[in-house]
């Protein structure tokens, strides 16, 4: 396993460059299982757990399903000193009578202060901890002033409850604009910012805001120095859900074009020279770019952990990559 820092001052913190995301862990993925990826994933090094006050939501669940997992097995095995917890909110049912859609009305609960404050307490009671060593903003809320956001993700902070901020699923200059408001409020500016991201990449759509575009990542590039505290990208879906390796899992309308027929070929015919899976080396692509990102990797069985686990050690030269790249 490979580790980063993220954060700066008296707030950073090391974490593994592959995230466990743990989506479906409760429902899809019964708690036995659950429980044998999260062993599995700490036994190989790994250190960095993302979850939701959300997930599980659309699939039969409550919202804090995996929460409740994680809180489970963090006080069945007492590693809670060994891994950093990072969750989000603000993407749960406001109404809860009512669906959730990525379309409006979304029924987001949104990001006011009290909401964020009400429900970051959730979160620390269902995970059983007395920490969040991240807490996301799970989408942008337009409707709510971005000073009282970002105030209230400061407040979390001053109260040690929240180690490190970041926000997802948002547009760049709102990302900007946040973490100069919370430079002006004298605030610890948000950390990290989750995206989706991958080695195929959508059809152009000024709506598009959810994926890491090349302006996000020079931006973040740009950062770690005196005057511009360090943010961090990390990949959610990187795997596309498995759409990579299978067949029977078909490529989301926005990514089903020209190009990434071609990428995927070319990934392929690298993959199998390599002697890796394509997922392998999809991660590998992403860990070693020239801004490096922490991908999210899920996994429903210990078997696909361990090959999604064996690509924080693949190392792609310059060659491989420029091959990659040059679709």
């Amino acid at each position: 396993m490979q580790y980063r820092t993220i954060g700066d001052g008296d707030r950073a913190m090391e974490v593994s460059t592959l995230c466990l995301g743990t989506m479906f862990m409760g429902t899809r993925t019964d708690e036995e299982t659950s429980f044998a990826i999260l062993d599995r994933y700490v036994e190989a090094g790994g250190t960095f757990i993302d979850t939701a006050n959300n997930y599980n939501a659309w699939v039969g669940g409550y919202g804090r399903d995996s929460e409740d997992v994680i809180g489970r097995w963090l006080a069945s095995r007492g590693v809670r000193d060994q891994v950093r917890i990072a969750t989000k909110l603000g993407a749960a049912k406001k109404d809860p009578d009512q669906p959730l859609s990525n379309t409006p009305p979304t029924n987001y609960q949104g990001l006011a202060a009290e909401t964020v404050d009400r429900e970051a307490h959730e979160s620390l009671r269902h995970l059983g901890v007395d920490r969040i060593d991240v807490l996301y903003g799970h989408v942008d809320d337009r409707d709510t002033a971005i000073a009282e956001t970002v105030a209230a993700f400061g407040k979390l902070q001053a109260e040690g409850v929240v180690s490190l901020t970041g926000i997802s699923n948002v547009p760049l200059w709102r990302v900007v604009e946040a973490r100069e408001e919370a430079v002006r409020q004298g605030i610890a500016p948000y950390s990290l910012v989750q995206q989706s991201y991958s080695y195929v990449y959508p059809t152009p759509d000024p709506d598009r805001i959810n994926f890491a575009s090349a302006e996000l990542l020079d931006y973040a590039r740009s950062t770690g120095t005196p005057d511009r505290p360090s943010l961090a990208v990390v990949a959610y879906s990187p795997i596309l859900q498995g759409a990579y390796v299978r067949q029977d899992k078909p490529l989301w309308d926005w990514l089903d074009h020209a190009t990434t027929r071609e990428r995927l070929r070319v990934l392929h015919e690298v993959a199998g020279e390599l002697g890796a899976t394509p997922n392998q080396v999809v991660l590998a692509w992403l860990l070693g770019g020239k801004v490096p990102v922490i991908p999210v990797i899920g996994a429903s069985t210990v078997e696909q952990l361990d090959e999604l686990l064996a690509a924080a050690d693949l190392e792609l030269d310059e060659d491989v990559r420029a091959r990659l790249d040059a679709v």
